[in-house]
């Protein structure tokens, strides 16, 4: 019986490559809009194909339109070969057509063919998740930067919606960095926990809401206190390669990609890793050409305890020119960054909130602790960061120091 069903299945991949040739000729000779009974492709389609009543008369009419375009001619071979199915088509189509503007010159042909294995493999589920893969790959110098950045506008947690019950509703909506440190620390949290033996028959949304308030409440219980670890764990995977291109600034990273957690394998843009390396705990992966591992270092704790209450003390809140934010809500950011070779110093630190610990990143934006005299003595008095709100400022910064190291 499986290989009959097997035999059935192709069988019907088959009838659904000739649908869409059937459709994309009926097109061709104006066959749908011609006559008394003028009508849509769509319409057209559901009339004389009545299976496509209960949904997909738009998916054939769309892929049968794309198949004119001599671009997609990889999907309508795969289509008429019985390897893509015809909804599969349709998002590949859309896909291609989305990322087409964003690609490097020579990039599209290698990236219609990704599309199209990973919908054979996968459907159109994975056809869409494949997207930030592609860009970091294939897309125009930034990209992927840009599409986080974006996204980030796009975070919102909603009001509680109750409707007197008792239980209350919310809408998070989160950006691939978010999501990847949500899911980090709730998949401790949330996972199964049997008692004495029995099984924990909560429900998998039940165990998550459960460990989101349980997150809320250690934070709130650790007060103005400093934490005791590290905010993020971060892994970075790089060929020895790659780490060589960027130690001499001839061209680095695309994205990194997160590893070994609930939600491992999404992607970050680059200057996101970067920001993240600020304040968290870091561990280096060196791999060699047949992607071995070379050396795995131990994970190191950028700022301790101590310098960070220092910090609390020196810049009193967010350093960034207008922000309020008090120093316990902020983050100590590595002047020159830690990717950089900057050192863990207090002296190459500065207090930022999450908002403008972006903006610093995003906008390449360079700060320097300075020394404000003394009103009564003329000597050296307190410290405080001055920002270079020049977009750009910390690449000219690098500039500078490239500049005066020895060859």
């Amino acid at each position: 019986m499986a290989e009959l069903l097997g035999e059935v299945d192709a069988l019907g991949s088959v009838c659904d490559a000739a649908r869409v040739a059937v459709v994309g000729e009926a097109i061709d000779r104006g066959e749908p809009g011609s006559g008394v009974r003028a009508m849509t492709a769509v319409q057209w389609v559901r009339e004389h194909a009545p299976s496509t009543r209960a949904g997909g008369a738009r998916a054939v009419v769309e892929v049968a339109a794309a198949f004119a375009k001599p671009v997609n001619e990889p999907v309508r071979v795969a289509v008429e070969s019985g390897r893509l199915p015809v909804r599969s088509a349709a998002v590949v189509v859309t896909e291609a057509d989305r990322l087409r503007p964003l690609l490097a010159e020579g990039a599209e042909p290698h990236v219609l063919a990704g599309l199209v294995d990973m919908a054979v493999e996968h459907g159109p589920r994975g056809c869409r998740m494949v997207r930030p893969a592609l860009l970091a790959r294939y897309g125009r110098d930034g990209q992927l930067q840009v599409e986080q950045d974006v996204a980030r506008r796009f975070v919102a947690l909603s009001q509680p919606a109750d409707d007197g019950s008792g239980i209350s509703e919310y809408r998070l909506v989160l950006d691939p960095e978010g999501r990847a440190v949500l899911e980090a620390a709730l998949g401790p949290l949330s996972a199964p926990r049997p008692v004495e033996g029995m099984r924990d028959l909560r429900s998998c949304d039940q165990r998550r809401g459960e460990a989101l308030v349980e997150l809320v409440r250690r934070a709130v219980v650790s007060g103005q206190g400093v934490g005791p670890v590290a905010k993020t764990q971060l892994v970075v995977s790089v060929d020895w390669a790659a780490l060589g291109r960027d130690v001499r600034g001839v061209g680095g990273l695309r994205a990194g990609s997160t590893v070994g957690g609930v939600d491992a394998g999404t992607l970050l843009a680059p200057e996101t890793v970067r920001r993240l390396a600020c304040d968290a705990s870091v561990l280096p992966v060196v791999l060699g050409s047949a992607g071995e591992v070379l050396d795995q270092g131990r994970a190191v704790r950028l700022f301790t305890t101590a310098q960070t209450r220092r910090l609390w003390l020196r810049d009193g809140g967010c350093t960034f020119p207008g922000c309020s934010v008090p120093a316990q809500w902020a983050d100590a950011h590595h002047l020159v960054h830690w990717a950089d070779f900057g050192v863990t110093d207090v002296g190459n630190a500065a207090l930022l909130c999450g908002r403008h610990h972006t903006v610093v990143h995003s906008r390449r934006l360079a700060g320097r602790v300075v020394t404000d005299p003394d009103p009564g003595t003329g000597q050296g008095g307190g410290e405080r960061v001055q920002w270079d709100l020049t977009l750009g400022s910390y690449d000219q910064l690098l500039a500078r120091r490239a500049a005066q190291e020895p060859a």
